[in-house]
């Protein structure tokens, strides 16, 4: 049996629990086990567990800053299960939400659909001032209403841009409706950089970033990278991000912006997915290694 089958069940497979406990943590990763509303291909209520089975794989020591990214503390929280009805969910993950954010600590959200980042986003509204949101999507998500609901994974950004006013920068987009396409003639406070315009390219992303406010709250689909690398997501569109071109992003963003909260959405757990869970894990993990990389232990440099 492989050593890493003997791991807890958490987020990195932390064994020390002065790292892993709530209380010693600075990062709170919350799992949300939903797919009330997708519209394709399931599984993505299954994917939030499954990224925490995958990161207990992965190397604790992020070479890139030299960190143990772990020893800022990382507590994986009790996984979020569904709600009867969509809009109750919702409401529940708002609730949690906001529970979970009076502890002053950092949040990432595991989806599950892209429709849960909504409560969470709003719940960071309601605490930090300046906010603007960066989502990696091939979706606009812009649609008032999907399938009979407003709280759907293709509302998401629809309830962001469009009822709370959050500024907005979408980035690797390639699939929009008619609906969306009008809307963006309305004046809703977003700024679209289209895959086509950006794919294999980095000349972009200071732009985008400066389309930003002070704080950033970062949602990730999935499906915002080419299906290549995750084809295991609910609409796997073709021609979208590469591994590189993702991690520069949010590299910078990193370094010219606050990024005070972030998720990562729309994987679908099926048989023989060990390899994009792994990839999901790997860049929640550089994620957060570069968002802490002025407070995490370095190896081989001195702090």
């Amino acid at each position: 049996m492989s050593q890493s089958a003997n791991l807890p069940m958490n987020f990195g497979g932390i064994e020390e629990t002065e790292y892993s406990n709530f209380d010693a943590a600075s990062v709170l990763v919350l799992p949300v086990s939903y797919e009330g509303t997708v519209s394709y291909g399931a599984g993505t209520g299954a994917g939030a567990m499954a990224i925490v089975e995958a990161s207990r794989n992965m190397e604790l020591y992020e070479e890139e800053t030299d960190a143990e990214v772990y020893k800022i503390g990382i507590h994986t929280v009790d996984e979020f299960t569904p709600e009867a009805t969509p809009e109750a969910a919702m409401n529940s993950l708002y609730e949690r939400a906001k529970e979970l954010l009076k502890s002053e600590k950092f949040l990432c959200m595991l989806g599950g659909e892209h429709s849960v980042s909504g409560p969470v986003i709003r719940a960071h509204a309601e605490k930090f001032h300046n906010l603007s949101v960066l989502q990696i999507d091939a979706h606009a998500d812009l649609r008032d209403e999907y399938d009979g609901t407003p709280h759907s994974h293709a509302s998401i950004m629809a309830r962001v841009v469009k009822d709370l006013r959050i500024p907005s920068v979408q980035v690797g987009i390639r699939s929009i409706s008619a609906e969306e396409a009008r809307s963006l003639g309305e004046g809703i406070p977003t700024r679209i950089y289209w895959a086509k315009d950006i794919v294999g390219r980095t000349d972009w992303i200071d732009s985008a970033i400066n389309n930003l406010t002070e704080n950033v709250y970062l949602t990730i689909d999935i499906d915002g990278l080419d299906p290549s690398l995750v084809p295991t997501t609910g609409t796997p569109e073709p021609g979208g991000l590469g591994w590189y071109e993702v991690l520069t992003l949010i590299r910078k963003l990193a370094a010219k912006k606050r990024i005070i909260g972030m998720d990562l959405v729309e994987f679908s757990k099926t048989d023989n997915s060990d390899a994009p869970a792994f990839l999901c894990a790997k860049l929640v993990y550089k994620t957060l290694a570069y968002i802490f990389r002025n407070e995490t232990p370095k190896v081989i440099a001195k702090n």
